[in-house]
């Protein structure tokens, strides 16, 4: 679940600037043919409200005092782009490939709320857009691995809902990590559908005025704090629900391969502001399962990518290796048995040293999404 309170454990300006940083203009400046959006407390200003089908480039600034975030969704809801986590001071780009139609844009300064939004028109170009079959390749590629994880996810959920409504306590603690590993993989698919996932993987302390808190979490907090499921069976039923709906809905949306590159960056940015902090698995702390799990995930997205960006920059694809080998290695210190060590038994040190292997590792994976879109 996307971050939408401030960073707690570590120091909150610093990780999130560094983490934003990464995924800025980069070294000359914004794209040429940028739009301009500008990010305050209780404003969002445009460059201009359309733009041919196509790729389309967003400068997103944020002037105002509060972390923020920008989106464009498509009809429904349905989220088209986004950049989270956008410190005060700080730009970031989005790229994105959006067909004819209408979309909104929205700004969400304190990353709260619907946002404040503004009707946004792709136009027809009169021609098809040209197709590259490498990129075509890539696509299908990642599809087959979302298939592959939400299959997982479904048995794995199916398991876990059986485990709490049977009282097995003891064995639905067992399988939360280990059922939200393939939902943590391929989290920026899920997001896109907004509604299912706050049903899913909302936290407590990010709910607003009159959201009901169920999902992963809910169960979460009655398993490790009230010790007890004796009234976790509805909740149980309606995560199940909604599982097969996102799963359903997952292997059956049509990406573009600037999701893919936009959707590694993404997971790593959940690892910084969710579970590095510590917000994510708040009662469990069972952190860590869900660190590996979005690293696994931002890996499979650049290894679909990566006949392209072999081709197209083979240099970066070197730095993108080496920056999650040390990632990897940097995690796998604190493995525990087959799984991992708790987030309350690591030190202050062991999470500084996590968080610099993930700023390491978001500065290459920004770009991707550049050279993709070339």
């Amino acid at each position: 679940m996307r971050a939408t309170r401030t960073l707690s454990l570590l120091a909150a300006g610093t990780l999130a600037a560094s983490l934003a940083g990464c995924g800025g203009d980069g070294p000359t400046g914004p794209a040429a043919d940028a739009i301009a959006v500008t990010s305050t407390d209780s404003g969002c200003e445009i460059g201009r409200s359309d733009a041919p089908a196509g790729t389309v480039v967003f400068s997103v600034r944020n002037t105002g005092s509060k972390v923020t975030e920008f989106y464009v969704y498509a009809p429904g809801d349905k989220i088209a782009g986004e950049v989270e986590n956008i410190a005060p001071g700080v730009s970031r780009e989005l790229r994105v490939q959006l067909a004819a139609g209408p979309y909104q844009t929205a700004c969400k300064p304190g990353m709260v709320g619907d946002g404040i939004r503004t009707a946004f028109t792709v136009t027809a170009t009169g021609a098809d857009p040209a197709v590259d079959p490498e990129l075509t390749a890539a696509v299908a590629r990642y599809r087959a691995y979302v298939k592959e994880q939400t299959a997982q996810l479904l048995t794995l959920t199916e398991q876990f809902v059986a485990a709490v409504k049977g009282n097995r306590i003891a064995a639905a603690k067992e399988l939360f990590p280990r059922a939200r590993e393939p939902w943590e993989r391929i989290e920026p698919v899920a997001e896109i559908f907004g509604d299912l996932d706050p049903r899913i993987d909302a936290r407590e302390a990010d709910l607003e005025p009159g959201q009901a808190f169920t999902g992963f979490h809910r169960i979460e907090k009655d398993l490790w704090v009230a010790k007890s499921v004796a009234r976790s069976g509805p909740t149980a039923d309606r995560l199940l629900v909604d599982v097969k709906e996102i799963v359903a809905k997952a292997n059956a949306e049509a990406l573009t391969p600037l999701q893919l590159a936009n959707g590694a960056k993404e997971l790593l940015d959940e690892v910084a502001t969710g579970k590095i902090t510590g917000e994510e698995d708040f009662f469990s702390h069972t952190d860590l399962w869900d660190f590996k799990a979005n690293l696994d995930g931002s890996r499979a997205a650049i290894d679909a990518l990566r006949p392209v960006l072999t081709q197209r920059d083979s240099a970066l694809v070197g730095q993108l290796d080496a920056a999650f080998a040390a990632a990897s290695a940097e995690l796998d210190r604190h493995r525990a048995g087959a799984g991992w060590k708790l987030h309350n038994q690591l030190t202050k040190a062991d999470l500084k040293k996590l968080s610099d292997a993930i700023n390491a590792l978001a500065e290459p994976v920004s770009r991707v999404a550049a050279v993709v879109s070339r």
